[in-house]
């Protein structure tokens, strides 16, 4: 596993990180010991940081709940991402983001959940905000307080990072990214690397396409991806995105390489990304570690970009 400098938290994180997303059962059913055991295979991998939000999971703070007991042992070895913003809106009735105290309420909601005295970086989820000051200002007191070592926020949009930013006080932006995506290429990664911001790249294998393992004929039976089925809303788009997979397949097999490649393209950018790709068992997230084992050159990158 390679380990890089993390933006200038002063930190040596792993190349491939763990998203934790996929093991709260909105990707489907995943039961505790599976969990346990997808933490942890990825930590004997290397992998030593993990992301996850107060809002993944059925219900709501359940990957939180799994992520702190799988760590136990060994919190202090790792880096634990956490996110705030989206508490209970799936189910009816968001917590209002209206004062600093509301954002401290989530952040110690999320440090109780996961059995922790601190978070090594809480994130804004609402990657559109127009006014962070309340996040800024709830995230500042809980850093001071010896709760949260940094902070930043979730985005994929330049102008709302800099606003964000506009005091030089967001450590982390975590952006979309991937073979299927490579917007952040043109201003935000630049951005990043300028700014010295730790780059966390969440879809580094676009929710699975990059895999090759789906067709126009799948149907996907999670909740997260339902509205990729024949006659939903994002229908067209995947077809266009299923489309440069067929591409992707003329140089990489389909299954672990294409995985292996897709994830080595991200973390090869300059801004120096750790990927944080989601697993729902052992043995995805020893594939998806084993990917960090060495970056792309340039020239592999610029040949994988001439077939999309």
């Amino acid at each position: 596993m390679l380990y890089r400098d993390f933006g200038n938290t002063g930190w040596k994180v792993s190349a491939i990180g763990l998203g934790t997303w996929n093991i709260g059962n909105q990707w489907g059913k995943v039961d505790d010991v599976t969990a346990y055991a997808t933490i942890r295979e990825a930590y004997e991998c290397g992998v030593n940081l993990f992301d996850t939000a107060e809002s993944y999971g059925v219900p709501n703070g359940l990957s939180e709940e799994r992520l702190g007991t799988a760590l136990a042992g060994i919190r202090h070895q790792v880096y634990v991402v956490s996110k705030v913003g989206h508490w209970g809106e799936r189910t009816g009735q968001g917590v209002p983001k209206t004062t600093p105290d509301m954002i401290r309420l989530c952040v110690f909601a999320s440090l109780g959940r996961m059995h922790t005295d601190w978070l090594d970086v809480v994130l804004c989820h609402e990657g559109d905000i127009a006014d962070p000051s309340v996040y800024l200002e709830g995230f500042e007191a809980m850093k001071q307080a010896g709760y949260v070592r940094h902070y930043g926020i979730s985005t994929d949009r330049l102008d709302v990072l800099q606003r964000f930013n506009a005091d030089g006080n967001c450590s982390v932006v975590e952006v979309d990214y991937s073979l299927l995506n490579r917007a952040a290429e043109s201003e935000l990664l630049p951005y990043c690397r300028e700014q010295g911001i730790g780059v966390l790249v969440r879809g580094p294998l676009r929710k699975g396409l990059l895999s090759g393992k789906y067709t126009v004929d799948s149907v996907f039976a999670d909740d997260v991806r339902s509205d990729w089925n024949a006659g939903q809303a994002r229908r067209a788009q995947v077809e266009r995105e299923l489309a440069a997979v067929e591409r992707l397949k003329e140089r990489v097999a389909p299954g672990q390489e294409m995985v292996t490649t897709a994830l080595r393209y991200v973390i090869s950018h300059p801004a120096a990304p750790v990927a944080i790709p989601g697993a729902k068992s052992p043995e995805q997230a020893r594939m998806n570690a084993e990917a960090g084992e060495r970056e792309l050159t340039a020239e592999e990158r610029q040949a994988l970009q001439a077939l999309l």
